[in-house]
């Protein structure tokens, strides 16, 4: 991999089916190992539940706050700075319990490919 820079486009956000909005901030051959997206979840809504085929997802918490579910694990409330870990093929959601937006990284490895997006809540 050669050095290189991404800026930041924040015209490149999109609303997504999973109830939230995503700009992908690196999602490229360029960097094969992950990919980074920001996502953002507006006050009380909740992301669909979903998993990701072959393909671990950390969410760090960047501003507001949420409540996490992962898997059988119990909903865990989280706030800046806040790392949390699904493994692949793990069912997942979050929710934004502020009053303000939701905002963080979700950082995939390998990089998120839409093919692996699985929607679980009519399971």
């Amino acid at each position: 991999m050669k050095p290189f820079i991404k800026h930041f486009q924040s015209e490149q956000e999109y609303y997504t089916p999973e109830n939230c909005y995503i700009n992908e901030i690196s999602n490229s051959p360029m960097d094969a190992e992950i990919s980074i997206a920001r996502a953002r979840v507006e006050p009380g809504n909740t992301t669909r539940w979903h998993r990701l085929k072959q393909t671990s997802e950390r969410y760090v918490i960047l501003s507001g706050q949420g409540r996490v579910e992962i898997g059988d694990l119990p909903a865990c409330d989280l706030v800046y700075g806040d790392v949390a870990y699904i493994p692949p093929d793990c069912r997942q959601r979050i929710t934004n319990t502020g009053k303000s937006d939701l905002v963080f990284l979700a950082i995939c490895s390998p990089p998120f490919l839409t093919e692996n997006y699985i929607d679980i809540a009519e399971e």
